[in-house]
């Protein structure tokens, strides 16, 4: 990495999204260039590329991590919706492949849609499901509920298959989040012991974060896409974790 890319990378993780003409203009270079760095840098898992712009892998914006990857995570969607049944009662946890796939089940319209995310919630709001948006302490980046009245609202909620984002998975440690708070929420999710499904693209594998989120066998069935290295895979398949895969192409 050179000073430019170095610069690059700091700038992005300090505004956690930055677009190409202003990195341009502040490292004095042209676009093309720092084009040519963005693709370098994201191929070296610095940043993440979006239409036009940069963005931090620490971001929570739901809105621009949606942007990543955008069309790998609406198949993703589309698949997972396929798991659900007419009238059927699901928690989505977050995540920016759960909000496209919230907005896929809303579309279906007999379902009934628990979230601790307002975002999905709001997404959503004109649609012909039933929406419970969850109460407790709102984190304004990511726009989700948190706290220990999201957990008792859960505890008081019933709903038959829970979906669940997450930021990494490695073998040594199962699926990890980097976000202490909506950990917690998700093990409580967890906890009720319905059928629970992680719904994620194949960047996050091979990555570890701070906290885990509980045992493998709490986790009934993996949606992902074809990038995933078959170690990995065959290890899940190993635990008890059903996989449904979503060509790339």
């Amino acid at each position: 990495m050179n000073p430019r890319q170095s610069e690059i990378v700091q700038l992005v993780n300090q505004e956690k999204r930055v677009m190409v003409s202003d990195l341009a203009s502040h490292t004095g270079v042209s676009e093309v260039t720092i084009r040519q760095d963005l693709n370098q840098l994201e191929k070296e898992g610095y940043l993440k590329r979006v239409h036009g712009a940069a963005m931090s892998l620490q971001s929570d914006d739901v809105s621009a991590r949606m942007e990543v990857r955008f069309n790998t995570k609406q198949k993703l969607a589309e698949r997972a919706a396929q798991l659900v049944q007419p009238d059927e009662t699901v928690m989505i946890e977050g995540g920016s492949a759960n909000a496209l796939l919230a907005r896929v089940l809303a579309d279906r319209g007999d379902i009934t849609i628990i979230t601790p995310s307002a975002y999905i919630a709001h997404m959503i709001r004109d649609s012909k499901a039933e929406v419970i948006l969850l109460g407790g302490v709102y984190q304004r980046q990511g726009e989700s509920l948190v706290g220990p009245l999201t957990r008792l609202c859960i505890e008081y909620t019933h709903f038959s298959t829970a979906f669940l984002g997450i930021d990494g998975f490695h073998r040594d440690t199962g699926f990890t989040s980097r976000d202490m708070m909506r950990a917690d929420v998700a093990m409580a999710i967890l906890n009720k012991n319905k059928r629970n499904i992680v719904l994620t693209d194949s960047s996050k594998f091979g990555q570890i974060y701070s906290t885990s989120l509980g045992a493998l066998d709490k986790f009934s069935v993996l949606v992902t896409n074809s990038g995933v290295p078959q170690e990995d895979l065959n290890w899940l398949e190993q635990h008890g974790v059903r996989l449904e895969l979503v060509d790339d192409e």
